[in-house]
């Protein structure tokens, strides 16, 4: 291992996929990339992603660290964190708050060990970066036991594209990142909307889990909390069985019969009217969620779209922008229609400025992780 090379390599282990990514941090390029699906095997599938690295001619020897994607680090993780006994250990204790995703990261974790032993394992936790929301936004109004023992709260997800779009957003804008006040909204199958404060985050729309907040692929996002007692008991469903419908069977899917956004803008298009009125709502709870942050940041400097619908979903970011009359916000058309990455969508005289981001998790990754080792 060479304690100056800018290599680091990004794992981000799924329940039956590992996608990878070898990063060049100091020229912020990907050198190599890929998938692996079906995966029964975390150990033979790092095996084939690392044989397929080197079958392209880069030499692993050279690596500073190994990344890993963390999606639950609850209240323990505000900070990209060297992987050590202990730390493996929280990170397992926490898998009741995220089952599906935090034991395949774990899986990922000990196959990249013992594939490249020696070379720093570091985890970026998703929820890490909202570790700074202040306890009148993150706590709940349930029961004690709840949120002591239970360790119920509102913890948010997404935090390494939020971080990594604030930041350069407020770079793009000229903006003193830490003077900066900002709404990000990540938006792709998952979506979440984000006040940030000098570079802090302040308030989240994702809670305990990915589920609460904006409107998504398959999840609902914001519903009445009884619902689970109702569909008991006027349709005898039981609590899984709701869980499971507002997690993959609700959303855009729920709404207009697909869960990606841009059959729904086809066939809004073409005049359907269940994808218009999915449209309609999927930009009535933005402007809800944007209202309300604008509100408890005091003021804003701009609106940032980041994600795979945010990236390419002009239409939308039109509706959202053209429905935040009260924040004075004059959008570009010509700009928002011509977005080719990072870029500024709203006039140059516009009170609070639109800016288009373009997600890169996997470089933020790979820098919070050289960061910490080459720092360290």
């Amino acid at each position: 291992m060479s304690t100056t090379s800018p290599l680091v390599l990004v794992i981000n282990a799924g329940s039956s996929s590992v996608k990878y990514q070898l990063i060049d941090v100091a020229k912020g390029e990907t050198l190599s990339k890929g998938l692996i699906e079906r995966v029964t095997d975390h150990g033979a599938a790092l095996d084939e992603a690392i044989a397929r690295i080197r079958a392209e001619g880069y030499d692993l020897h050279d690596l500073l660290a190994v990344g890993h994607r963390v999606v639950h680090g609850g209240a323990r993780f505000s900070d990209p964190t060297l992987i050590t006994p202990a730390v493996r250990a929280d990170i397992e204790d926490l898998a009741p708050l995220a089952p599906l995703h935090n034991p395949p990261a774990l899986l990922g974790i000990d196959a990249a060990m013992e594939a490249v032993p020696g070379v720093p394992q570091v985890a970026v936790c998703d929820t890490a970066f909202h570790q700074s929301i202040p306890a009148a936004a993150h706590t709940y109004a349930v029961p004690e036991d709840w949120r002591t023992r239970l360790r119920v709260r509102r913890y948010g997800f997404h935090g390494t594209s939020v971080s990594s779009a604030s930041r350069r957003a407020a770079e793009l804008l000229g903006l003193a990142y830490e003077q900066s006040d900002l709404v990000v909204l990540h938006l792709g199958n998952g979506a979440s909307a984000t006040a940030v404060h000098g570079g802090q985050s302040v308030d989240t729309s994702m809670g305990l889990t990915p589920l609460e907040g904006l409107v998504m692929g398959t999840r609902s996002g914001d519903v009445d909390p009884a619902l689970h007692t109702y569909l008991g008991r006027v349709a005898g469903l039981d609590q899984d069985a709701v869980d499971r419908a507002l997690n993959r069977e609700s959303g855009l899917l729920g709404l207009a019969g697909v869960s990606d956004f841009r059959e729904v803008l086809e066939r809004r298009e073409a005049g359907d009217e269940a994808a218009a009125l999915t449209f309609d709502v999927v930009v009535h709870r933005l402007v809800k969620y944007v209202g309300a942050y604008a509100a408890e940041l005091g003021r804003l400097d701009a609106i940032v779209f980041t994600g795979g619908i945010g990236e390419h979903a002009a239409p939308l970011r039109a509706a959202v922008i053209e429905r935040l009359g009260l924040l004075g916000m004059i959008l570009d058309a010509s700009r928002n229609d011509g977005v080719a990455g990072d870029s500024i969508i709203t006039a140059d005289d516009s009170p609070v400025a639109g800016v288009v981001i373009a997600a890169n998790e996997e470089l933020e990754i790979a820098r919070q992780a050289y960061d910490l080792v080459a720092g360290a």
